[in-house]
């Protein structure tokens, strides 16, 4: 492993950060339709589902066309900006939930628990593989020799 350069240096942390405020804003959105529009159609257990699949379509799409803009170098600082995504969007859903929709803990528990149709722990698992897998899919796709260039990434990445 190389110790001289850090997964997540500070601008990339800013970046990211940017990138996450923008995340924040498209899930406080799709919330927001999914309360005042969808609930209503198709029950609320049925639009948190759709909502849990819409969210990770909109991190997807940020983190896909975010990607060259955020410049992370490495697998390890992709995967360095997943982590900081997932702890800061874990701390936002929980403050959220608690502080501005009142929710209790078994009922932010409940978005969690696949047992019960909750799909929100596979929402943050997407986001954070979310800055990796975009890297991944747009470096594919941009050289056909991407799969050697891949390889060659992941053993730097892993050192």
């Amino acid at each position: 492993m190389n110790n001289h350069q850090p997964s997540l240096t500070l601008p990339l942390a800013l970046r990211a950060l940017a990138l996450l405020a923008l995340i924040i804003v498209a899930e406080v959105v799709n919330g927001t339709v999914r309360t005042l529009a969808v609930a209503p159609l198709v029950g609320d257990f049925t639009a948190r589902q759709i909502g849990a699949v819409t969210g990770c379509v909109l991190i997807g799409l940020i983190a896909w066309f975010g990607s060259p803009w955020l410049k992370a170098p490495s697998p390890r600082a992709q995967w360095a900006v997943g982590m900081l995504w997932l702890t800061l969007m874990m701390g936002f859903e929980v403050a959220f939930g608690r502080l501005l929709a009142g929710a209790s803990w078994q009922q932010l528990a409940a978005d969690y628990n696949l047992a019960q149709g909750g799909l929100l722990g596979l929402g943050m698992l997407w986001l954070l593989c979310a800055s990796r897998l975009a890297a991944v899919v747009r470096q594919r796709r941009a050289s056909p020799d991407s799969v050697e260039t891949l390889k060659s990434q992941n053993q730097r990445g892993q050192r």
